[in-house]
């Protein structure tokens, strides 16, 4: 079985553990995935089933993606979402509509970016965040990433809710931590759906119960 396809990761197991999955159902152990989903995320979790279908994941993961992400302002996470250790920020002033549509603009395009420590980034050939929870000091380097669009859904304080189309590599817990430093409360991403990665589409993800009961 040669096949690629989306299949909808929902919130809790990790992106390996549906691969984990797959490999059961098809019983096939060459099965790869086009981009992680942390645990805390749901959405788009693009899977390729078979020798021939795997070696396009690279170019698969390169593909523009979309998401739709839920920032919570006022604080901080030491792991830029709702996994780390919160710390509230004293706020003075709530940022109005408009101001958070301008800091927003700020984003589009070319940026630069620097990754969360608690990352799949591979520092030295070692993930970040294993650095990260041995409590070792990690100085991660910013790099250049491009965000295509960014449109605010919905703003009531504290929280903000944002569609994103970017290219690979963006992340976007560090796109909500950013925000929340350009707007000067804080923030961290505590909500994450992928929408879209190139042409596969959440409306059109296969759902693992539907191929268990197949």
């Amino acid at each position: 079985m040669e096949n690629i396809f989306g299949v909808y990761k929902p919130q809790g197991p990790s992106s390996f553990s549906i691969i984990y999955q797959l490999r059961k159902i098809f019983n096939i152990k060459k099965i790869g995935h086009a981009g992680t989903l942390d645990p805390l995320a749901d959405g788009v979790l693009v899977v390729a089933v078979g020798r021939v279908a795997t070696k396009q994941l690279t170019s698969l993961i390169q593909k523009e993606k979309e998401y739709l992400a839920t920032i919570k302002l006022g604080f901080t996470s030491t792991s830029d979402d709702g996994e780390g250790t919160i710390t509230p920020h004293v706020v003075e002033q709530q940022p109005t509509v408009e101001q958070v549509k301008d800091i927003l603009k700020d984003f589009i395009g070319e940026i630069e970016q620097v990754p969360p420590i608690f990352s799949a980034l591979k520092i030295n050939g070692k993930p970040a965040y294993k650095y990260a929870r041995a409590g070792k000091e990690l100085k991660m380097e910013s790099r250049k990433v491009v965000i295509n669009e960014i449109e605010l859904i919905k703003y009531s304080w504290p929280e903000l809710v944002v569609r994103v189309d970017c290219g690979s590599g963006v992340y976007i817990r560090s796109l909500a931590r950013d925000i929340g430093a350009k707007l000067g409360v804080g923030a961290y991403m505590s909500g994450l759906t992928r929408t879209r990665v190139g042409e596969f589409t959440l409306d059109k993800c296969i759902r693992l119960e539907e191929l268990t009961s197949s």
